[in-house]
C-alpha cells in the first residue's frame, strides 16, 4: 500500500461553493445554507447484535452532491441505504434514531417503505439491467409497475430519461435490444435512466463507477454533476479523487461513526479531525 495519496484538483466545479460545515462525533451539524433534503438524528443501525452505524447526526443539503467516504467496512453503504430503508431488506435489522426527509421521519410507523423508495431512488455499485428486458423496457419498468399505460407519456419519459442519463444518442436506434447488450458504462447509465424515470426527489449512488474504466467513469461523474441541478445526490465512493471532483459536501465515516462532515473543499484541504487527514492522505484505509 502506498504511504500517501495525491489529491488531484477537481475536474468538475460545483455549481455553487458551499460554506464549511463540520460535525463532531457527538454534535449534529449546523444546517447548510440550502434547505435540507435529509436531517439524520442520532442514527444507529444494527444487524442482529452488530452495530453498523453508531449515533450518526448530519444534515444533507438539497440539490447538491454529498459524498460519503471511509475505509471498507466502516458503514458507508449501510448509511446510504438507510436513507431510503433499503438496508431493511437484510434480516434482523434494527434502527434507532430518526431520518427526516422533507421534515418527516421515514421510519415513522405509518410510513410505507415502498413509497419512500419511489421518492428516493438507488443506483447500485454493479449495473443491474434486467436481462430479459429491452433497453426501453428497462427504463420504463418502474412506471409500468406503477400502473402507467399511456403510450405517448411512456415514449416521452423514455426519451427524457435517456437524455438525462446522457445515453439517448447512443441507443435511440437500438431501444429494442437487450439492456445487457450494452457496455458496462452504458449499462450503468441505463440504470440511472431507470432510476430517474419515476421522477424521484433524491438519487442515492453506491460506488456507481467502481467497476468502470476511466472513460466511462468520467462520463458517470459528468452525469452526476448535471443531475445535481434537478436532484439531491448522495454518493458512496472509495475514490478520493472522485469525491474531490464530484461532490459539494463530504462525510467521513470510520468504524460506523461520523468523524467529520463539511464542504469538500474544507475536508480535503484543511480537515478539522486528525483521523480525516490521515485517511485522506493515505496513512490508513
Amino acid at each position: 500500500m502506498e504511504n500517501a495519496v495525491t489529491i488531484e484538483p477537481p475536474m468538475i466545479t460545483p455549481a455553487s461553493a458551499p460554506q464549511q460545515q463540520v460535525a463532531s462525533d457527538s454534535e449534529p451539524d449546523a444546517a447548510p445554507e440550502r434547505a435540507p433534503a435529509f436531517e439524520v438524528e442520532r442514527l444507529s443501525i444494527f444487524y442482529g447484535e452488530k452495530k453498523a452505524i453508531d449515533g450518526v447526526a448530519l444534515t444533507v443539503p438539497s440539490k447538491m452532491i454529498t459524498a460519503i467516504i471511509g475505509p471498507s467496512g466502516c458503514g458507508k453503504s449501510t448509511l446510504l441505504r438507510s436513507l431510503n430503508r433499503m438496508h431493511e431488506l437484510v434480516p434482523n435489522t434494527r434502527v434507532e434514531g430518526k431520518v427526516l426527509f422533507g421534515g418527516e421521519d421515514i421510519y415513522a410507523p405509518d410510513v410505507d417503505p415502498v413509497v419512500i423508495r419511489r421518492r428516493i431512488g438507488m443506483v447500485f455499485q454493479k449495473s443491474n439491467p434486467f436481462p430479459t428486458m429491452s433497453i426501453a423496457d428497462n427504463v420504463l419498468v418502474g412506471l409500468k409497475l406503477n400502473g402507467v399505460r399511456d403510450r405517448a407519456f411512456l415514449r416521452e419519459r423514455l426519451e427524457q430519461s435517456l437524455r438525462m442519463a446522457a445515453l439517448w444518442d447512443e441507443v435511440k436506434n437500438d431501444l429494442h435490444k437487450p439492456g445487457v447488450s450494452l457496455s458496462g458504462g452504458q449499462q450503468q447509465r441505463l440504470c440511472i435512466a431507470r432510476a430517474i424515470a419515476v421522477e424521484p426527489e433524491v438519487l442515492l449512488m453506491d460506488e456507481p463507477a467502481s467497476a468502470l474504466d476511466p472513460i466511462a467513469t468520467a462520463k458517470i461523474e459528468e452525469l452526476i454533476h448535471e443531475l445535481s441541478a434537478n436532484y439531491t445526490v448522495v454518493i458512496v465512493t472509495h475514490n478520493m479523487q472522485q469525491a474531490g471532483r464530484c461532490s459539494d459536501y463530504t462525510a467521513f465515516l470510520y468504524l460506523g461513526q461520523l468523524i467529520e462532515f463539511g464542504s469538500t473543499t474544507k475536508i480535503f484541504s484543511n480537515p478539522t479531525e486528525r483521523r480525516t487527514e490521515d485517511y485522506i492522505t493515505g496513512r490508513f484505509g
